[in-house]
């Protein structure tokens, strides 16, 4: 006959709410005993009542298959309720019947208060006093718990009474309010979890889904006396908030009128974050990168980074003028880097502060690929030597999407920091004693709040009030300190006055220490020859055509292109991948750094590239020929990016500030993604150095052509680089030996259209070759990576050789100059679309076609001789994209000041337009026809004036 199996009232209708997910991940985990771990039949999981069952009669038949912890505290509670003697520990079959006995009732308290201890650590926060000010709940919900409102209210929800209170009860293993002691009263177990989460620290952590995490912040928190400062430390503290108290109280005396977002209301910011710092170096840390917002960025400077305070005091002055190039940027924008002596642990530390524009959270990608970079040249691959702190504004942490695309890198192998301590200032666990800045008026619209921040005595006071009564410190040792830095803050504000000039560059976030200068002297404006030997060419090719490991079986069509690659090579000719791979191949060789980063770069979004081999048969086996070239080059990091712009470009702008002397690259997948990273182009990469001094060499390889793909997979938008291009259209230039170089280290970033694989080889090695750094700007292209006409020579690459900025016409135009009807300028993929056409109407002798290479900064020189060259020609400028997109803009008023309004350049392309590309392809062909047939008919301009 089968027995029956009933549940004892125990276990009953209370059994949902007295486990929860990580009590079933704990039950689920084999016994440390030996034997299997038990398997319930019934599938329940999540404290449903039949799995109570389960657990519950497992144990009975066999008390190791259930989790050691409940193993012995079930066998504890059956002998302390069990009196016979006699009687054994665990019944030898499941009872038929089942009462309230009085063992029952003993694991049922045990298992509410086990309930009770769990409410605390996942809903505790809620009832925590998080709000200085007392008239707002920090998390803006008013929420309490109903099993954490009252004492008398929290027995009676687990079925407690009043009498509990002072019985002793088991702990379970999931937490350490115990300390040494494995069993509390429900009084003190009650008392001791108010006093770890519903005081002035909320925790909230029970999401996380790692036991051991939990059970590290648990520990850390909850074990009686961990949390408690020594005299000493607590010292340190009150020093600290002096220093960060008086700071803004100096600056508030001196510059009342003045906009500083000052830190009133969370001056305890800056003593933690040089707590972080200085445990930080305890553990090892040799450079720690931070990146801020507004509010409190000159209290950090001041007194977290150490920067000198006159510095700070120079940058109130209304009639600063910077003695260095660049407009300069407001004062709560700029950054700092310092290497000094961590006074705690007496280790050396570089602390560098990157600057940032107003728009808040772009700065953090920023920081983590400069941290990224740092730890790259340091060999650091598990962030052991240098770290990254971002701190945030509550509603910019929650609000602004570009923090998620951060959060998104962290697991990437070529991006990840390997961890990141953000500390997010809440402004309702905090307040803002004046408001947004120091010019708002907050009791427009928050009367109430700051009636009562008016009310609110200082954090400080506070503090020394506590530590005076404590007898930590004296009154007179309190007041000594505040004394010793005002005296500070004073000297330095005089010394402020005798600067009659800012240098700018006391504001570096990365200085590039001997970049700039060789043997003390400044570097020469000139660049070398770009071209490399012949015999450097064959062995890239060599390399770049094969598989250098053994037994490594690619994919047949790769074969293939792999075979083509051998062919170009014995040819000595080269298609747009190899030349790019004969370039980044080159400088490897070199010692420089080459870093390429972007979606699906490592194939190439044409599948054009394939730098990164995957064998065939071995899963996840890869294989990069890059690295393979030389015994002793520098690496090469290929690395396919996740669905982000914004996030991924910041992250490469500030990988490239890390060195100059790398080459890193962002390729878009379509020239039209960059839109999503605009605020990096805007803010950091355009106007970097104007603002801040901060050369940078990132490059962008945006795919761009008119190649009926639609609106959105057409146009880089050349017209947006352009128009931020900070060359003057009516300065007639002075054609100086060193006008080339000059230009570009005059100019805020380049801009190419390069329309052949020898150049751009060429211009990827002059970006590292020249003697300063400047964003590059590549329109790259989609069609032209298979075009049979788009084919570069060795010739055009070995030593000697170097970036065209404009190549000239050398058909038979070229040679009779003076028969030329037309000259015809354009940049990039159309120029073929170009030379198609007139081979086809046999215009090869009366039409010209130039090509701009480099557009910005503008090659004024070379026009100016070419358009002389060809004296009887109408000039046209013949462009795929919208008349009001594109080049023509920035090229037309530049035309006339060379030819000083002389000779007119007429516009051939397509019209105006809202999109950038039509959707449907015969319409992108008939207007493609269309403005080819304008470009060569003869006739068309003949009669108007300009």
């Amino acid at each position: 006959m089968s027995q029956l199996r009933l549940l004892p009232s125990w276990l009953g209708a209370r059994a949902s709410r007295l486990l929860a997910p990580h009590d079933v991940q704990m039950f689920n985990r084999p016994s440390r005993s030996s034997g299997p771990p038990a398997t319930f039949p019934s599938g329940k999981r999540g404290g449903s009542s039949s799995y109570m069952e389960e657990m519950y009669f497992a144990w009975l038949e066999n008390p190791q298959s259930v989790h050691k912890s409940w193993d012995s505290f079930f066998r504890k509670a059956n002998e302390e309720a069990t009196c016979d003697p006699a009687q054994p520990p665990f019944p030898e079959t499941r009872p038929a019947v089942s009462s309230r006995t009085e063992t029952s009732k003993l694991v049922e308290d045990h298992l509410a208060v086990q309930s009770l201890i769990r409410a605390y650590q996942i809903r505790g926060h809620h009832v925590a006093q998080l709000d200085p000010l007392g008239i707002l709940d920090a998390d803006l919900d008013s929420f309490v718990p109903s099993d954490l409102i009252t004492t008398i209210d929290k027995l009676a929800f687990y079925d407690l009474r009043e009498a509990d209170l002072d019985k002793e009860f088991q702990l379970p293993t999931t937490t350490f309010i115990g300390g040494s002691e494995h069993t509390l009263s429900l009084r003190e177990i009650i008392r001791r979890l108010e006093s770890t989460y519903c005081q002035h620290i909320g925790l909230e952590f029970m999401f996380i889904n790692d036991v051991e995490q939990c059970q590290w912040i648990r520990k850390k928190f909850e074990t009686p006396g961990v949390m408690q400062f020594s005299s000493e430390e607590k010292r340190t503290l009150l020093a600290r908030l002096v220093r960060s108290m008086r700071f803004e109280d100096f600056l508030a005396r001196k510059w009342s009128s003045e906009k500083r977002f000052g830190l009133e209301g969370c001056e305890v910011m800056i003593p933690a974050l040089k707590t972080i710092i200085d445990k930080s170096s305890e553990m090892g840390i040799e450079n720690v990168i931070l990146g801020m917002p507004h509010r409190g960025r000159l209290n950090v400077l001041a007194n977290v980074i150490r920067k000198d305070l006159e510095q700070i005091f120079c940058q109130f002055d209304p009639k600063l003028e910077a003695a260095d190039e660049g407009s300069g940027d407001v004062k709560y924008h700029l950054g700092m880097y310092h290497e000094r002596i961590n006074r705690v642990t007496n280790r050396n530390i570089t602390l560098s502060l990157v600057a940032n524009p107003s728009h808040l959270e772009a700065v953090d990608p920023v920081v983590q690929g400069k941290t990224k970079a740092e730890q790259f040249y340091r060999g650091d691959a598990q962030g052991k030597k240098v770290m990254s702190i971002l701190v945030h504004g509550d509603a910019a942490f929650a609000g602004q999407g570009v923090v998620y695309e951060t959060f998104h890198l962290s697991d990437l192998p070529s991006y990840t920091t390997n961890g990141t301590v953000h500390v997010v200032v809440n402004n309702q666990v905090c307040y803002r004693r004046r408001g947004h800045n120091e010019m708002d008026e907050p009791m427009f619209t928050q009367p109430l709040m700051y009636k009562q921040i008016h009310r609110q005595v200082p954090v400080l006071k506070k503090y020394a009030d506590k530590l005076i009564t404590e007898g930590t410190v004296t009154l007179q040792e309190f007041e000594e300190e505040i004394a010793k830095y005002d005296r500070i803050c004073e000297e330095a504000y005089g010394r402020s006055k005798d600067k009659k000039i800012l240098h700018i560059k006391h504001w570096l976030d990365s200085p590039w220490p001997g970049f700039f200068n060789v043997d003390g002297e400044p570097k020469s404006m000139t660049c070398p020859a770009t071209g490399i030997p012949e015999d450097v060419l064959t062995h890239i090719g060599e390399v770049a055509s094969s598989v250098p490991l053994e037994d490594f079986k690619i994919h047949t069509g790769l074969s293939r292109i792999l075979r083509g690659r051998a062919d170009m090579t014995k040819k000595q000719t080269v298609d747009w991948a190899l030349a790019e791979y004969m370039a980044f191949g080159s400088l490897l060789k070199e010692g420089i750094h080459v870093r390429l980063s972007g979606q699906d770069v490592e194939r190439g979004t044409f599948s054009h590239r394939h730098h990164v081999l995957h064998d065939q048969e071995v899963d996840r086996r890869t294989c990069v020929p890059m690295n393979h070239l030389w015994p002793d080059q520098a690496p090469y990091t290929v690395c396919n990016s996740s669905l982000s712009e914004y996030g991924v470009l910041g992250f490469e702008l500030g990988y490239a500030m890390a060195s100059p002397n790398a080459l890193v690259l962002w390729e878009a997948q379509f020239g039209d993604f960059h839109n999503t990273a605009q605020c990096i182009i805007d803010q950091f990469i355009s106007t970097g150095q104007a603002k801040w001094v901060r050369h940078n060499g990132i490059v962008l390889l945006l795919p761009h052509g008119m190649e009926g793909m639609g609106p959105e997979h057409s146009s880089a938008r050349p017209e947006r680089f352009l128009q931020m291009s900070n060359d003057d259209s009516d300065a007639y230039p002075v054609f100086t030996e060193d006008f080339e170089v000059s230009q570009l280290y005059d100019c805020n970033w380049i801009v190419v259209n390069c329309s052949t694989p020898a150049n751009y080889f060429h211009v990827l090695r002059r970006q590292v070759l020249l003697p300063f750094r400047k964003p590059l700007i590549i329109f790259t292209p989609k069609s032209l990576l298979r075009h049979p006409e788009a084919k570069s020579s060795f010739d055009q690459m070995v030593s000697g050789t170097s970036f065209q900025r404009v190549i000239s016409e050398d058909g038979p135009a070229a040679q009779a100059p003076e028969q030329v009807r037309r000259l015809i300028f354009c940049t990039g993929k159309v120029y073929y679309d170009l030379v198609k056409e007139r081979s086809s109407q046999g215009l090869e002798e009366q039409v010209a076609i130039t090509r701009l290479e480099q557009i910005s900064p503008f090659p004024f020189d070379l026009i100016k001789t070419e358009a002389e060259k060809y004296p009887g020609a109408e000039l046209v400028w013949c462009q795929e994209e919208h008349k009001n997109m594109g080049y023509y803009d920035y090229i037309s008023p530049r035309f006339m000041t060379i030819l000083s309004r002389a000779r007119p350049i007429w516009y051939v392309g397509r019209d105006p337009a809202a999109a950038p590309a039509t959707g449907n392809r015969n319409t992108h062909l008939v207007s493609l026809k269309k403005f080819l047939d304008t470009a060569f008919n003869l006739q068309v301009f003949e009669g108007k004036t300009f």
